[in-house]
């Protein structure tokens, strides 16, 4: 049967990629809960100015959602994650580590409204804190929504259009949303990445479907992690961030209500940016491309 994700937007990098939910039926009239865990690790990478740079963590999802009858649907998402990141030497940094642990919770609320012919209205708000270990939990809020039109044909493709608004620290972003699942063939989809994979949904992927439960995907997607610096560190209250594109192949093997995926890639185009406590640019530096893996347990119960 032919299911659609219920999605919300939750600021995890340029504040704001569409953070996993279960997957789930427009007519399931019961809660569903569902949980996700993304253990990641980039290995280490030159920085451009001198000294090196690697990055791993794991990404936590945990929520429930319910479809309402007439293609009605609402959820509430909490998300965790944990980032370390290790530098060696570090130039451009004054040969000092701008940061250790990063974390970042929050909570979002997707809904999803039935307008007829096709079309759902999306509507997705969230609250989070980005912060590292030390930094003032009040300056680390993130808070926004994205508002999205989809549109459904009768062959069960989808794409729609969004908009997203978040006031970030110490930055706002208002930036445009693309959703898609576009069946190319009975085995070929254009979809978004799974938004419970290392990567994030922010791109493109291209997945093939086989007959026993197994997919295999090839994508690329955007990336940027912006957080509050601890009142203690180099930069006291100050801003860092790390951005880059992630460039993937993903195995997937569905089990019953669990779907496993391996992911192998690289981050092109990293960059890493400190920033004083009011957001203007102190140090940034570029890294090289940085090898990633990936492993992305689900489920829905």
């Amino acid at each position: 049967m032919r299911k659609m994700r219920l999605s919300s937007l939750a600021s995890a990098a340029l504040v704001g990629t569409l953070a996993a939910a279960s997957p789930v039926s427009a007519q399931d009239a019961t809660w569903r809960p569902f949980v996700s865990v993304t253990p990641f690790f980039e290995s280490e990478a030159d920085l451009d100015r001198g000294g090196d740079f690697s990055f791993r963590g794991v990404l936590l999802r945990a929520g429930t959602s319910r479809g309402f009858g007439a293609g009605n649907r609402a959820g509430v998402v909490f998300s965790y994650d944990y980032y370390d990141s290790s530098f060696s030497s570090p130039v451009s940094f004054g040969g000092v580590a701008p940061w250790n642990n990063v974390q970042h919770y929050g909570v979002g609320a997707p809904l999803a409204f039935a307008l007829g012919e096709g079309w759902t209205l999306g509507l997705a708000p969230s609250v989070d804190w980005f912060k590292e270990n030390g930094a003032r939990t009040g300056d680390s809020l993130v808070w926004g929504a994205t508002v999205s039109a989809i549109r459904a044909s009768s062959d069960g493709n989808r794409l729609g259009l969004g908009v997203a608004a978040f006031a970030h620290i110490e930055d706002t972003k208002v930036f445009p949303v693309v959703i898609i699942d576009w069946r190319l063939s009975d085995r070929w989809r254009l979809v978004n990445p799974l938004a419970s994979g290392p990567t994030g949904p922010a791109g493109l992927e291209l997945d093939y479907r086989f007959d026993n439960d197994w997919s295999l995907g090839i994508g690329g997607a955007f990336r940027v992690t912006r957080f509050r610096l601890s009142e203690s560190g180099p930069v006291s209250n100050g801003v860092g961030e790390i951005s880059g594109v992630p460039v993937f192949l993903r195995a997937t093997r569905n089990l019953e209500s669990l779907t496993l995926s391996l992911y192998l890639g690289a981050v092109a185009n990293g960059r890493l940016r400190v920033e004083d406590p009011t957001g203007n640019l102190l140090r940034e530096d570029d890294f090289d491309l940085a090898p990633l893996v990936g492993l992305s347990l689900s489920g829905s119960f």
